[in-house]
């Protein structure tokens, strides 16, 4: 079996510090159903695509608008490309519910049998989208509903979410049995100066703990069992998940250039938006990239093959690749995950596709959407460009992928600049 080549738009709808932010609508993709054919035009047959909760049923239940989503599947359909469908990604549901909501899980397997009952021809499903990566940023720094601060918020949402998750799925097969969950979740890794190695192994231990959740691994003699209890999980809910989500599934791996991130308490070596502690020390939360590391130590290559080690015998993908930044940049960074998944496919390893994410760009992320300032960052296309959406560099290298299952172009020959000296905080390159 060959590499397949997915897609993905990013379709976050959510309550940010700064209200609702819809990614569908900031990026115009809820007015171009055309996106949908230069999709297919790239080579691209299998698309995450959304059947968005908080879009469908803002109001009530009862009350649910199909219209625009009914179109885009049929569309779907029609071109060949058949859709991985999230309906919660990064939100907390809609108004009349959160993530810190205990009848959450509940509401959302109603909403998603809904789905399943109108789309039943659709076989890979995702109910919830990087749950840890939600929680932290919902449950521990504040940034998005319900806007918790602590250790405690933090694990009873993403307990929530990852229960949210096992009874969706059990009301998606009562109409589809055969149904694939497509799990997904970033895989960043915390490195450290000697001092701060303690909170290191703390937040490495804790980016498992949705994947570990979901396939039952935290059982009464785990680590975090007794602080999920202690932060107010049920123990029935525990023990519910500590089943595991029977198979179908499938590990959706992502990994941006901010998910590794290095910790020092040499606070002057970094600027003023990094500092930080944890209570007992003060330090510089960065992003690993912009700290000279061992070589080989950081990347693509050691974060996939970490997580395949960590879960052998599942079926895996990686399901976003995308940076902000210049065309050759973004060709650069396919390009460079692509290798790293020959190279595990290679060793053994069961990666079943690759997916540029974000093909229309994404808005304000560089802020995690907590302010409004329309910061657009292209993607396969851009959707800013006058007359339409135009098909950047990356959207040449997807289609080469497509039908060659290789990118050459002399572009390649070149680093990224995160392979570059300069990538460095300016005071440790002068520190030595």
């Amino acid at each position: 079996m060959t590499v397949a080549l997915w897609g993905g738009l990013e379709c976050s709808v959510l309550r940010s510090a700064c209200g609702w932010r819809d990614q569908i609508r900031e990026t115009g993709h809820h007015d171009r159903i055309a996106d949908l054919e230069a999709i297919a035009g790239l080579g691209i047959r299998q698309l995450r695509y959304t059947v968005s909760w908080e879009r469908v049923s803002p109001d009530s239940p009862l009350d649910c608008d199909w219209a625009w989503h009914d179109e885009r599947l049929a569309e779907l359909r029609r071109l060949g490309i058949a859709p991985i469908i999230g309906i919660v990604h990064h939100g907390s549901g809609p108004a009349r519910t959160g993530l810190d909501d205990p009848r959450f899980p509940v509401l959302l397997a109603e909403f998603a049998g809904r789905v399943a009952r109108r789309y039943p021809w659709v076989a890979d499903w995702t109910p919830v989208n990087e749950p840890l990566t939600t929680a932290r940023f919902s449950g521990l720094y504040g940034h998005w509903s319900p806007f918790g601060t602590g250790e405690a918020s933090f694990l009873r949402i993403l307990a929530n979410e990852c229960h949210g998750v096992l009874l969706a799925m059990r009301a998606i097969r009562a109409a589809i049995p055969g149904a694939r969950l497509v799990q997904t979740e970033d895989i960043g890794h915390t490195f450290s100066t000697p001092l701060l190695a303690y909170q290191a192994r703390y937040e490495n231990a804790r980016r498992w703990l949705s994947l570990d959740l979901l396939c039952g691994r935290i059982g009464r003699d785990h680590f975090w069992h007794g602080r999920l209890l202690a932060a107010g999980v049920p123990e029935a809910l525990l023990e519910d998940l500590a089943a595991g989500i029977p198979a179908p599934m499938l590990l959706g791996l992502n990994y941006y250039i901010t998910s590794e991130r290095f910790l020092d308490q040499r606070l002057g070596l970094y600027p003023p938006g990094t500092h930080g502690g944890n209570g007992r020390h003060r330090y510089a939360d960065t992003e690993a990239v912009r700290v000279p590391m061992p070589p080989g130590s950081t990347g693509w290559l050691p974060r996939l093959r970490e997580a395949w080690q960590r879960y052998p015998g599942l079926p895996l993908a990686v399901t976003e690749v995308h940076i902000g930044c210049t065309e050759d940049e973004q060709l650069r960074w396919l390009a460079g995950c692509w290798a790293a998944v020959a190279t595990l496919r290679a060793e053994g390893a069961p990666f079943e596709a690759v997916t540029p994410w974000a093909l229309f760009g994404a808005v304000d992320w560089c802020s995690l959407l907590a302010r409004r300032e329309g910061r657009y960052e292209a993607g396969a296309f851009d959707a800013r460009a006058p007359g339409g959406p135009r098909p950047t560099l990356l959207a040449e290298g997807i289609a080469a992928l497509a039908r060659h299952g290789r990118i050459d172009h002399p572009l390649l020959d070149a680093p990224g600049w995160w392979a570059l000296e300069e990538r460095v905080h300016p005071e440790l390159r002068q520190a030595g």
